[in-house]
C-alpha cells in the first residue's frame, strides 16, 4: 500500500515539473530592441485556412507559448506579411494567419484559435501543451485590421493591434487594450480613419501611432518601422514583459518621445 503511494506521489511530481509553465513565465529577453530578431528559431506550416508561424523547437518548450491571429489586407495572403509573422514567431509567438485574402468578417481568425485549441489538446501535437490559450492577441493590415477589430469582440481575445484597418469594424464591441497604428501618407486608409476607431474606443485602453512617412504597403514585405513597436505591445500585452511597459505607459513613453518614428501619437485617459 505504502509502496503504491509513493508511486504515485512520484508520479504526480514528476508531472508538475515537467509541466510547461504559463505564458507569464520568463521568456528571454528582448533587451528593448524589438526590431531585431527574436531568441527562436522559427518554422512554418501551411494549412488549408491558417498557415502557423511557431517557434521552431516548441514541442521542448518549458512554456505556453501567446497566440497572435492575423487578417490580410484585401487580396493578400500570409506570405506577403511573411517577415512579420516570422518576426512575432521569433519572439517567442504562435502566429495564426488567416489564408483568406478577404478576411473582414473574421472567420478564418477565429478558427485559427479552435485550430490551436485543438492541437494543444492533441497529445501527438507538436503545439500539446504549449499553447498559452489565455493570452490571444489580434492584429491585421488593411481589411485584415479591421477583422483584428470584428475578432476583438471575442472573449478569448485579450489585445488587438490593428495596423491601417479599414472602416468596415465596430470597435465598441473590443473588450481589450488597443494600439491603433497609421501611416503618415497612407491615402488608402487615410490616417484620420484609424483615428476614428481611436476617438470612439473611450471604454477601453487605446493608442494610436501614425508612423512617420509610412504609405499603406510599408508593412508589406520588410515591415519596417511597424515591427518593433508591434512586438512591444504584444510582448507586454501578452506577455507582462516590464521592458515593453515603458514604450507605451507612463509620461514619458517611448512612443511618445520618439519622434523619428512617429507623426502622430495618442493615448486616452484609461491608459496608465
Amino acid at each position: 500500500m505504502f509502496r503504491r503511494l509513493l508511486v504515485a506521489l512520484l508520479a504526480l511530481t514528476a508531472a508538475i515539473t515537467t509541466a510547461p509553465a504559463h505564458a507569464d513565465a520568463a521568456f528571454p529577453s528582448a533587451g528593448g530592441d524589438w526590431g531585431a530578431p527574436g531568441p527562436y528559431a522559427t518554422a512554418v506550416e501551411v494549412g488549408a485556412v491558417n498557415t502557423l508561424y511557431y517557434p521552431r523547437d516548441i514541442a521542448r518548450s518549458p512554456l505556453r507559448h501567446p497566440v497572435i491571429v492575423w487578417g490580410n489586407g484585401t487580396g493578400a495572403v500570409p506570405l506577403v506579411y511573411r517577415e512579420l509573422l516570422l518576426h512575432w514567431a521569433s519572439h517567442g509567438f504562435i502566429v495564426s494567419a488567416a489564408n483568406t485574402p478577404m478576411s473582414n468578417l473574421g472567420i478564418s481568425m477565429r478558427a485559427g484559435i479552435d485550430g490551436l485549441t485543438a492541437r494543444d489538446a492533441d497529445p501527438s501535437s507538436v503545439f500539446h501543451g504549449r499553447v498559452a490559450l489565455d493570452r490571444i492577441g489580434a492584429s491585421g493590415h488593411s481589411q485584415g485590421g479591421a477583422a483584428a477589430i470584428v475578432v476583438g469582440a471575442d472573449p478569448r481575445v485579450d489585445t488587438i493591434l490593428p495596423i491601417q484597418p479599414g472602416p468596415l469594424a465596430d470597435i465598441d464591441a473590443v473588450r481589450g487594450p488597443a494600439f491603433l497604428m497609421a501611416g503618415q501618407y497612407d491615402t488608402i486608409v487615410w490616417p484620420a480613419l484609424v483615428k476614428a476607431f481611436y476617438n470612439d474606443a473611450d471604454h477601453i485602453p487605446a493608442l494610436y501611432g501614425e508612423v512617420r512617412g509610412a504609405d499603406h504597403i510599408t508593412v508589406a514585405g520588410d515591415p519596417g518601422p511597424f515591427a518593433a513597436p508591434a512586438t512591444a505591445w504584444f510582448r507586454l500585452q501578452l506577455m507582462d514583459d516590464p521592458e515593453a511597459r515603458p514604450v507605451f505607459y507612463g509620461p514619458d513613453c517611448g512612443i511618445c518621445t520618439d519622434r523619428r518614428t512617429w507623426s502622430d501619437v495618442r493615448r486616452n485617459p484609461r491608459v496608465p
